[in-house]
């Protein structure tokens, strides 16, 4: 199926791809079946394919647009990141996403993806879901502006500076920034207080 294709986000003179090639592997008869959720979406947006574990996942959203399991909140992010891999970015980090399931409820996940091309041109963007994660509730009574909630909920996941800053497309000083004032509205001395905060757990003193 995909290596019909001269590449998933790889130049053509890759060894690996040439290998696979070389062996006439059956990868998108591979990638139907295997229990990872994995999906295409087309330059405009459009679910193309998804195999029937992401089917699981989210349910039946071929031919829909990807925003549409995506939680509204996590809409414009999700977007950037797309438009990003569109441009040939094929550096693949994991980021972490809520979707929308089957049954309209929240699930977050990892998920990794890589421009889909055809010789020089970008078709579409190939990717899978890399682990399902326990989703970090929303805390309105903390009192907090929308990106000190984002940056928050990527510390409640357990995320670096640095991996805040490539998740949010922030420079590392920016994400700083953002820690400091939202420490400041917690009334948090540490990262590590302030996630308690929102797990309504408080930290042992001696």
């Amino acid at each position: 199926m995909f290596l019909d294709s001269p590449a998933i986000g790889a130049k053509t003179d890759d060894v690996p791809v040439s290998a696979l090639r070389a062996m006439e592997a059956e990868v998108g008869l591979a990638l139907e079946h295997i229990n990872i959720p994995s999906y295409v979406i087309d330059p405009t947006g459009v679910i193309r394919w998804i195999n029937p574990a992401a089917r699981r996942l989210v349910g039946d959203v071929e031919g829909r647009q990807f925003t549409s399991i995506v939680a509204p909140e996590e809409t414009r992010r999700a977007r950037e990141i797309f438009a990003r891999r569109l441009l040939g970015n094929t550096d693949s980090t994991d980021t972490a996403v809520v979707l929308v399931d089957g049954n309209r409820g929240r699930v977050a996940v990892e998920v990794s993806s890589v421009p889909l091309t055809r010789g020089e041109h970008v078709i579409g963007v190939f990717g899978q879901v890399s682990d399902v994660l326990e989703e970090p509730q929303p805390h309105p009574e903390l009192h907090i502006t929308p990106r000190q909630a984002e940056v928050l909920r990527l510390l409640e996941r357990g995320r670096s500076t640095q991996q805040i800053a490539d998740e949010l497309h922030l420079s590392r000083e920016t994400v700083r920034n953002h820690i400091r004032h939202l420490l400041h509205a917690v009334g948090a001395h540490s990262r590590l207080e302030a996630v308690a905060l929102a797990r309504g757990e408080t930290l042992a003193t001696h």
